[in-house]
């Protein structure tokens, strides 16, 4: 039975669009435009890590990042976020959206400016300092997924609540756009500037000297975006929902509100004291209460989200591997170091550009006519299907005839991954769970995410790996080939799938409708149905 809802939600979930929606995405947004653009560029630059610090005199080709080496610079920014994802979920819970909005976007100017420094310049010294403030970048970025999508959710109407948060996450790909372009842009300049001749005609003079400051200029951009949105951030009032429902102040909630819609809206302070006093309303995470209205569905955000990033940070981070064995960028001894950079970036954007970016606008225009569920199930299967169809005719695609079919399929797995469950996962979690627990649990659904791309991008980095030992990379132990590891990735897309039948619907219903908030207890409402009057000491 659904309790009357506060006036302050009410006229959120009824608001039409305005421009405080879009200054909200824009200001949320810009933390994932520099989350994408931190997390993806640096697979841009562990080529030209490796020419520079680990070369060999004589060796046939230029210089690699260990392995072990390798694994850190990749997934140290992921093992951060994941520390950051529950720290300040949890926290953004406790102390409020908007004062932890602050800390994390500060996190990651620093990190992003320090991640281009180095103590020393030794191999070890410059991997160490890398890879430390690439553990803080994480961390503050691992803040923004719970926060911004918190935010949003609490902002945003009803009925076009989803592609608010949809829009929130899209900045994502013009952050990975933005991280292709500047390495274009520097390494061309830095090319022009001081020309090399290729590795195979002269080892030691194809990577020059200036290509040490191309990396660390390419990092040290992601602070730009976070630190234009800080004073922004700072000046956004605090959720209604978190004020009124967590803080229980309907009075600053209804002045915050009343400055944001430019309405008069009234205070109900007892409305909020009553809501309060209901057992319902305070079970924590670690109870009963909550596994038996949320678990399930904290099962299906977290597994969800999980499987998925499995497969799109695996495919993402690799993307320059599986274009050099296609033969879309050529071997490492015909370029110098510079060329090289530009050639992964320039392909690295195009896909960007041609599949990455549509899906997620095609998510956001369409999330809140055919649901969440449908666009994650359906993504899922495509997924799965142009896996498969890439996997079990490898050999076909490494043609140099069919190379473009190839691309072609690559970039649709990455469409329907972007106009499907990697736009859905954010979206849903920041939707079906209480207010005082709904930073938390986007937290551990983002936090189950990136666990799942720590084992994408080290799992993969092993298994890609061809099957005879003599063609493996340096370092590296045989793997069971590109193949296999496509078809391994096609498997979990499809299981994927049958986790996302665990995930509620929540299209055009409000926040407190999804959660139950507005319901009183069932044990409370089947006294009422029976006559009851003293309903005091119900159990729960």
């Amino acid at each position: 039975m659904a309790r009357e809802q506060l006036h302050v939600l009410n006229a959120l979930d009824a608001a039409k669009t305005q421009l405080y929606h879009f200054t909200a995405i824009v200001i949320a947004g810009m933390g994932f435009f520099t989350d994408a653009y931190d997390l993806f560029c640096i697979s841009l630059v562990t080529k030209l890590l490796g020419r520079i610090y680990y070369h060999q005199n004589g060796a046939a080709k230029p210089g690699n990042l260990p392995p072990n080496v390798s694994a850190a610079v990749n997934g140290v920014a992921f093992c951060g976020t994941l520390a950051g994802q529950l720290f300040f979920g949890w926290l953004g819970d406790k102390l409020g959206r908007k004062k932890v909005y602050g800390m994390t976007l500060m996190l990651m100017v620093i990190a992003s400016v320090a991640s281009g420094l180095s103590f020393g310049d030794e191999p070890k010294a410059v991997m160490a300092t890398l890879c430390f403030f690439r553990f803080w970048l994480g961390f503050g970025i691992g803040g923004d997924y719970p926060l911004s999508a918190t935010i949003m959710s609490e902002y945003a109407n009803k009925k076009t609540r989803g592609a608010f948060i949809a829009a929130v996450f899209a900045m994502q790909g013009f952050g990975i756009l933005a991280g292709g372009m500047v390495a274009i842009i520097v390494s061309a300049a830095f090319k022009a500037g001081y020309p090399a001749p290729a590795y195979q005609d002269n080892a030691l003079a194809s990577t020059v000297p200036e290509a040490d400051y191309v990396w660390r200029i390419i990092l040290m951009f992601g602070a730009l975006p976070a630190a234009l949105t800080y004073y922004w951030r700072m000046k956004m009032p605090e959720t209604a929902r978190y004020t009124a429902l967590v803080a229980k102040n309907a009075k600053q909630a209804a002045a915050d509100m009343s400055k944001v819609l430019q309405v008069e809206l009234e205070a109900e302070q007892e409305k909020v004291e009553e809501f309060a006093q209901k057992k319902g309303n305070n079970f924590g995470l670690f109870t009963k209460e909550f596994l038996k209205r949320h678990g399930l569905h904290l099962l299906g955000t977290t597994s969800t989200w999980f499987l998925l990033d499995i497969a799109f940070y695996s495919q993402n981070l690799f993307q320059k591997d599986i274009f050099s064995a296609i033969g879309w960028i050529p071997p490492a001894q015909t370029m110098n170091a510079l060329d090289e950079v530009y050639r992964i970036a320039r392909a690295q954007t195009l896909i960007a550009l041609c599949s990455t970016v549509p899906g997620y606008w095609f998510t956001v225009f369409f999330i809140d006519k055919i649901g969440r569920f449908a666009i994650q199930l359906m993504g899922f299967f495509f997924m799965t299907v142009f896996m498969f169809a890439l996997a079990i005719p490898y050999t076909h695609w490494t043609h140099r005839e069919n190379r473009i079919g190839f691309v072609i399929m690559y970039s649709l797995t990455f469409f329907f991954a972007n106009f499907g469950p990697n736009a859905t996962t954010f979206v849903v979690p920041a939707e079906i769970f209480p207010a005082r627990l709904r930073s938390t649990c986007h937290g551990i659904s983002a936090a189950a995410g990136k666990a799942g791309a720590i084992i994408g991008a080290f799992g993969f980095l092993y298994a890609a790996q061809p099957t005879d030992p003599n063609k493996t990379d340096a370092g590296y132990p045989p793997g069971i080939g590109i193949r296999n590891a496509l078809i391994v990735l096609g498997c979990v897309n499809f299981l994927g799938m049958l986790f996302t039948l665990l995930v509620p619907e929540s299209k055009g219903k409000s926040l407190e409708e999804m959660s139950k908030e507005n319901e009183e207890d069932e044990n409370v409402t089947e006294l009422r149905a029976q006559g009851g009057n003293d309903i005091r000491t119900v159990p729960v």
